[in-house]
């Protein structure tokens, strides 16, 4: 059997005036995330994840911040294109764990829905998804609140054997 690793990080900084996306879900918060994107960091570091387990590089080979086409696009559309490439190599999802870094919001309240967002978009149950949320203990720029990090673990098994 074919069994793949793949690990992503990810992060932005808040900023003004823009909505915050995690995971696919809109989170109700003062502050977005700034990117060429959505700026779903939780999302990028999925896709960076799936992407390396593939051998496939790495987001921003796939979906460059210089291009106009993903200006402000929804992440969940970069997720299901990526789903589409690691399927083409034969793979499929068989679990993955998710950590995001922050002061505030709270993301407690919101896992649930993270889950089932993700679950559809990754093909897999709900319960083959783990997503924490951690604070950084007022260190550093997630402590500080100034933005907020990502990381992201996946495995892959080869299709033919799921």
């Amino acid at each position: 059997m074919d069994f793949r690793i793949g690990f992503g990080y990810d992060s932005h900084r808040f900023g003004e005036n823009r909505p915050l996306f995690l995971g696919g879900v809109e989170i109700p918060y003062e502050k977005g995330l700034v990117a060429h994107s959505d700026g779903d960091a939780l999302i990028h570091a999925l896709c960076d994840a799936l992407l390396g387990a593939a051998s496939l590089d790495d987001i921003g080979t796939h979906f460059p911040d210089t291009a106009a086409e993903f200006k402000s696009i929804d992440s969940k559309i970069l997720l299901e294109r990526v789903m589409f490439l690691i399927e083409q190599k034969g793979f499929a999802v068989n679990n993955a764990d998710m950590t995001i870094v922050a002061e505030k919001p709270k993301m407690a309240p919101y896992t649930d829905s993270l889950k089932n967002v993700l679950a559809r978009l990754l093909k897999i149950s709900e319960d083959k998804i783990a997503i924490k949320a951690k604070t950084n203990e007022g260190m550093g720029f997630t402590g500080q609140g100034e933005g907020i990090a990502t990381f992201a673990v996946v495995t892959l098994i080869n299709s033919s054997t799921n």
